[in-house]
């Protein structure tokens, strides 16, 4: 599955999901372009090691992707954009009543109008190179509902859409489109939601896991970043030439259920 020459544009990418994804395909040899909302030293110093571990090109480019010019912008800058993998997402939890109307819009905009945006730009750079893969990373939210996440779930489940028509308007092209649905999986950022649930529960961290944080997860493990790293690099092999506008859950069976 070499993707030596090509290069990958992996939204939201300086840590957790994004960052996973991005090493994976850079160990299979793609060049990478990290990106999220800030620009600090330490994230372009990310990209440098990055691309060091694995012997290939490596950037990072600052990108609100609340701003659909910025979404844009950061695939032009880019320059040319072969793996592109729609990431970046943020979550807020409130009854829908009571719901912010601009955290509705924020989400909305970086988790599902920036799908549109960079799509648009990358696009045109896919046909002209004649190979491309868009990966989208949805959700088992993107599939089932949970109460509390209006937006969340709702820009889920708008990019597995947005997934299915881009891969039809691609269809006769050597280019495909598919949607990663993750249940739970260990970030750094959960990592650090352990203790504070153990306390809010009087449990042990292996009770919060199982039986708070792994509720709807049958298999009781979270996924790693590293497993979704390696589902999205297998997307853009050969092997999966004649995979295009589907999802691929990685979800210990949550959506089974």
């Amino acid at each position: 599955m070499g993707l030596q020459g090509k290069t990958a544009v992996v939204t939201g990418s300086n840590s957790g999901i994004g960052l996973g994804i991005a090493q994976e395909l850079a160990k299979a040899g793609a060049n990478v372009v990290l990106n999220s909302f800030t620009d600090r030293e330490e994230d372009h110093q990310l990209a440098e090691r990055l691309g060091k571990e694995h012997g290939v090109k490596a950037r990072y480019i600052k990108a609100d992707l609340s701003r659909g010019d910025e979404a844009r912008a950061l695939v032009e800058q880019a320059g040319t954009c072969d793996v592109l993998v729609n990431n970046a997402g943020i979550q807020h939890v409130s009854p829908i009543d009571e719901f912010p109307v601009e955290k509705w819009d924020q989400i909305i905009s970086i988790m599902l109008n920036s799908v549109f945006h960079t799509t648009a730009v990358a696009l045109p750079m896919m046909r002209k190179a004649g190979w491309g893969r868009v990966i989208n990373i949805s959700s088992a939210h993107g599939l089932t509902a949970s109460p509390y996440k209006s937006a969340y779930v709702s820009a889920k489940h708008g990019v597995v859409g947005m997934t299915k028509v881009v891969a039809l308007e691609t269809a006769e092209q050597p280019i495909t489109a598919n949607a990663i649905c993750p249940g739970y999986v260990m970030t750094p950022l959960v990592e650090a939601q352990i203790p504070d649930t153990m306390e809010k529960y009087g449990m042990d961290r292996e009770t919060v896991i199982r039986e708070v944080m792994l509720e709807r997860q049958p298999s009781k493990q979270f996924a790693t970043v590293e497993q979704l790293g390696g589902v999205a690099t297998f997307l853009c092999s050969d092997a999966a030439a004649q995979i295009t506008g589907t999802t691929i859950s990685v979800d210990g069976g949550w959506t089974a259920l």
